[in-house]
């Protein structure tokens, strides 16, 4: 196989991928627009986003957890989430999915964040 050939078939896959990352880094900095109203901190860096999966045709799944089970605005967030990634150019529809397991726990927050409230 000639290297022409080679560099054919690598750079579809490699463009895809830069694709898939600048999706991704558009969806988080979205994610890291929406505030948990009782801890003041997006919910991306305090660690309640469990999964972000970018499908075909514009849809991304997204598996998210609360800090509690009986979180008083649990549907609103959804919502807010669900808002957020919605206006990520190249998305269409977002499928927000509530989560408990495996349950959330403040190690699950970014250095910087427990940082912040003072727990490092």
């Amino acid at each position: 196989m000639s290297v022409e050939e080679k560099t054919a078939l690598v750079e579809p896959a490699t463009a895809d991928s830069t694709a898939r990352d600048t999706l991704v880094a558009n969806i988080i900095a979205a994610l890291r627009t929406v505030y948990d109203p009782e801890i003041p901190v997006n919910v991306y860096d305090l660690g309640l986003i469990y999964r972000i999966e970018p499908k075909a045709a514009g849809l991304v799944e997204i598996d998210m957890t609360l800090t509690a089970p009986g979180c008083p605005v649990a549907g609103e967030m959804l919502n807010w989430v669900q808002k957020a990634v919605s206006d990520v150019g190249g998305i269409d529809k977002v499928d927000v999915r509530l989560v408990f397991d495996p349950p959330w726990d403040n190690s699950r927050m970014s250095e910087d964040v427990q940082l912040e409230l003072g727990l490092l």
